[in-house]
């Protein structure tokens, strides 16, 4: 009996072991993690167009250094690209931020330097990966720079770009697209009159209205800068309500849905030099004010922290998160924090148990051998500079048995890298019906860009039973019944003007529907020559919400928050009537 007993144990704790199995590997072989560097940035790319992540990591020590690029086989692993543009320059780079500037179908690249040496674009396509063009206007500053990121504020179709400073006259700079082949510099308004000194920058639709906002983190212990956008090229500065405004020295900037109520939420990552300081984090309140989040692991950790991304690394159908850790007096350990689904965070120990590293500053997630599952890239600095010249870091996801969905974007109207665009899936996880978002960023930490390739997991979901892409200032698009475990390419559609202009039917859309909190309503196809009303009412007819709009054109986009309508765990009805003619719709 005994024996059985002892033998029984010991299938037990094998199991244990077993299910407790780290999901990431560290790989410790090739180029990419045994070339020693002084490294800034990491992106994840689809540098040849053939839907696989390639990698790009900026060097930027005092003396100048080449930057790397690595080429994705399809299966993660990856040669180093030599001789093009790209890393033939010796600069102090920093930041980089990639899309497709000229909508040529090919990636473009922008890499800042520091110490007042000039900023370096780079044209892809053609014979090379990339072609350098120092006659752009985006070129021909010298600069502190630490990053930039790419993004369409006046909805034209071609993404702009914002520079971040922070030495110098420290400030940000702001370069108009006029079409995809020229820049013209910007220097009305507070983004670029600011003088603070700026780190991470993101373009991001922080209120719902179908444009992009500015928000940009600052270090030096001042407060962070929010601006929204209001059109022609107006961008109104943010203090009342908004994130950021606490003295820290801010760092990173991550956004994401992390309570999956279809707004997004703010991370900030703080650090003073060699001085630990609090991270925080934003909850969206639906409305365009914050509230910021003081309990819990990720916010009451003090730690050096200057790299930052959301990624759902376990595909359980939430947004978990990455912060790397650099420039600190002690053994310096990188964080993984693992979201309940609720938005709240805890320290996940293991599914990478050795997250120690000499200095770290970008870091960002790709799927480099499209199984489903994110791989992480962090980029390793030297913690002084006496410091050896550390390998950059790469830990591959093993995956786990949980579905997922990847979808890659390609603007028409808008900018074909769709930049800005917003993807929902909507599915059964755990038996609740879960609708997820991802908008599309350039620039989704500092030092750090996560693949353009929006990733959903989807847990134990069997199929999906909406998607729905809204491109910015574009077409919008709707699936049901996908199956899961796939990589979806969707292009964006493109209605004839004349089209447009004669249909007066109404289509009414509501996204996502089920809904948490914030959900969009769209109207479209319509022709307005007198007012559009738009009505909310319960399951008893009564009138909750009522709005008419008189000045509108078409599609007509307004986001509203099931909470302050009182629309909570009830179903209701959403009619818009115009010219005689009217719709109605569920809204759960």
């Amino acid at each position: 009996m005994k024996k059985e007993v002892t033998r029984l144990f010991c299938i037990l704790l094998a199991a244990q072991t077993f299910a407790q199995a780290p999901l990431f590997e560290k790989i410790t072989t090739g180029p990419l993690v045994t070339t020693p560097a002084d490294s800034r940035s990491v992106n994840f790319v689809d540098i040849a167009d053939d839907d696989v992540d390639d990698i790009f990591i900026s060097n930027g020590p005092q003396a100048g250094a080449k930057n790397l690029l690595y080429l994705n086989d399809g299966t993660g692993n990856f040669s180093e690209v030599s001789g093009d543009d790209i890393v033939s320059h010796s600069q102090p780079f920093d930041g980089t931020t990639f899309a497709d500037f000229d909508n040529d179908g090919y990636l473009d690249a922008y890499v800042v330097t520091w110490y007042g040496v000039k900023n370096y674009l780079y044209r892809g396509g053609g014979d090379a990966w990339f072609i350098y063009d120092g006659a752009a206007a985006p070129s021909n500053v010298s600069t502190y720079s630490e990053t930039a990121s790419w993004g369409d504020y006046d909805n034209d179709g071609f993404v702009d770009l914002y520079v971040t400073n922070s030495g110098g006259n420290k400030k940000n700079m702001l370069f108009h697209n006029e079409g995809g082949t020229a820049f013209s510099q910007v220097t009305a308004g507070a983004p670029v009159n600011d003088a603070h000194t700026s780190r991470s920058a993101n373009w991001v639709d922080y209120d719902n209205d179908g444009d992009l906002d500015l928000f940009v983190s600052n270090e030096e212990n001042e407060p962070d800068d929010l601006y929204r956008n209001d059109g022609g090229g107006i961008f109104n500065k943010i203090t009342t309500g908004a994130p950021g405004q606490s003295n820290r020295s801010s760092m990173s900037s991550s956004w994401g849905d992390v309570d999956n109520d279809g707004d997004l939420d703010l991370f900030v990552a703080n650090a003073a030099f060699f001085a630990p300081q609090l991270n925080q984090l934003f909850k969206n309140n639906g409305d365009g004010t914050f509230t910021e989040v003081t309990t819990g692991q990720l916010v009451t950790e003090n730690s050096c922290s200057y790299g930052s991304n959301f990624g759902d690394y376990d595909n359980d159908g939430d947004l978990d998160l990455v912060v790397s850790n650099g420039y600190c007096n002690g053994n310096i350990l990188n964080f993984l924090y693992q979201n309940d689904g609720s938005g709240n965070f805890t320290r996940d120990l293991a599914s990478i148990p050795d997250l120690a590293t000499p200095c770290s500053y970008g870091a960002a997630w790709g799927d480099v051998n499209n199984d489903g599952f994110l791989d992480l890239g962090i980029a390793t600095c030297k913690n002084g500079s006496s410091s050896p010249l550390p390998p950059n870091q790469f830990f591959l996801n093993n995956g786990d048995d949980h579905n997922w969905l990847k979808i890659k974007l390609i603007g028409t109207v808008s900018n074909r890298s769709a930049i800005g665009a917003r993807v929902w899936v909507t599915a059964n996880i755990g038996g609740q019906m879960v609708t997820q978002m991802r908008e599309i960023s350039a620039q989704s930490g500092y030092c750090g860009q996560n693949s353009l390739t929006a990733h959903f997991g989807l847990g134990d979901a069997e199929n999906i039973d909406e998607i729905r892409v809204k491109f910015l200032g574009g077409q919008d698009t709707t699936f049901s019944i996908i199956a899961t475990n796939q990589l979806l390419k969707i292009t964006e559609n493109q209605l004839p003007n004349d089209t447009k202009s004669t249909i007066k039917e109404l289509a009414v859309n509501v996204f996502p529907n089920p809904a948490s909190d914030t959900f969009w309503v769209e109207v479209e196809n319509f022709k307005l020559t007198n007012e559009l009303n738009l009505r909310f009412t319960d399951s008893a007819g009564r009138v909750i919400f009522e709005k008419k709009y008189k000045k509108v054109g078409s599609p007509l986009t307004e986001s509203f928050s099931k909470k302050r309508l009182g629309m909570e765990n009830s179903i209701h009805f959403l009619t818009v009537e115009m010219d005689g003619v009217s719709e109605t719709v569920i809204v759960k």
